[in-house]
């Protein structure tokens, strides 16, 4: 076996590496923009060609994913063909644009550093970026607990949904992954404008998430050991008991195993847009969330994700020797 026999098997961590050193530069082009841009120009036109609302948003949905994936198996494979070096360089590079572990931790980070110097304007700006809920009349805990509840369920879409899919189908399906994930983040809603044209988009989105989820709690729970202070016991179990209690039917199992880890109650009641969404809690009985459990919950989702990487990477050698 020579060294080019290798590199298709290495481009799952260096992807993780790439992602752990370098995050998410704004001075990189990110083709997750440019899904934005295609998706931007894409929905007015299928507004326009086709009056059925349901019809229009099926086609505007698997339009895009398909032609997505087909650009990115393109671009894989004739990367592999002109060189195995140059293959792994392209299917790396792709990978890691759909990898956001360091950038999330980042986030979450900033956060903390703005509440624990007493900034709470501050720091609900910046909560305002990674959260779609209304913050205006937050204070520092209520900060904290959307940040540790965005942390945890990040981790499935930033990091363990574009691994498993990697596993998978390489780069090319990981890219399919966050076209759909865009795609919900854009349209995905229960509003008047995005109803009908918006709900396969978010079906998909749904489809997509419910494996990795489920996955999710289980590596939650692993990483727990290793993290100290941190019980993995209760994350399964309060994952396995209350990961469904959520209107999502996957982001509940990854909050559900961080509530249990870090021992706090997470979700609730939030407003969206003016309206009061009444949540359930997760984590019920559990302690309320505090500004010092930010940084324990970035510290959980590193491990999750070096073991979602793991697992990923295990996973295309197994398949490879089978």
């Amino acid at each position: 076996m020579t060294v080019a026999d290798l590199l298709p098997w290495l481009t799952i961590p260096a992807a993780f590496a790439l992602d752990a050193m370098l995050g998410d530069p704004r001075w990189l082009p990110h083709p997750v923009r440019w899904m934005g841009w295609t998706i931007a120009k894409a929905e007015p036109l299928c507004r326009k060609w086709i009056a059925d609302e349901r019809l229009a948003g099926l086609c505007f949905a698997l339009g895009l994913i398909v032609g997505w994936w087909g650009l990115a198996a393109l671009v894989v494979g004739v990367g592999w063909r002109l060189h195995g070096v140059i293959g792994f360089a392209v299917e790396t590079v792709l990978l890691f644009y759909c990898l956001s572990a360091r950038s999330l931790g980042q986030a979450a980070m900033a956060i903390h550093r703005s509440l624990a110097k007493g900034a709470v304007d501050q720091a609900r700006s910046e909560v305002a970026m990674i959260v779609g809920r209304d913050v205006e009349n937050y204070q520092a805990g209520d900060i904290a607990r959307a940040t540790v509840e965005t942390v945890a369920e990040n981790v499935v879409d930033g990091v363990l949904s574009p691994l498993f899919f990697a596993a998978i189908g390489g780069a090319p399906l990981a890219v399919v992954y966050k076209m759909v994930n865009t795609l919900d983040s854009m349209v995905g809603y229960k509003n008047p404008r995005y109803l009908l044209f918006g709900r396969v988009a978010a079906r998909i989105d749904d489809v997509a998430n419910f494996i990795p989820a489920r996955l999710a709690a289980l590596l939650i729970g692993l990483a727990a050991r290793l993290c100290p202070g941190l019980n993995a016991r209760r994350a399964l179990i309060t994952a396995w008991r209350e990961g469904s209690h959520h209107a999502s039917p996957n982001a509940g199992y990854p909050e559900a195993a961080f509530a249990g880890a870090l021992g706090v109650c997470l979700n609730g009641p939030n407003y969206y847009h003016g309206v009061l969404v009444d949540k359930p809690y997760i984590g019920v009985g559990l302690g309320a969330v505090e500004i010092g459990h930010i940084p324990l919950a970035c510290r959980l989702m590193t491990r999750t994700a070096l073991l979602g990487c793991g697992a990923a990477w295990l996973g295309t050698v197994a398949a490879a020797i089978l």
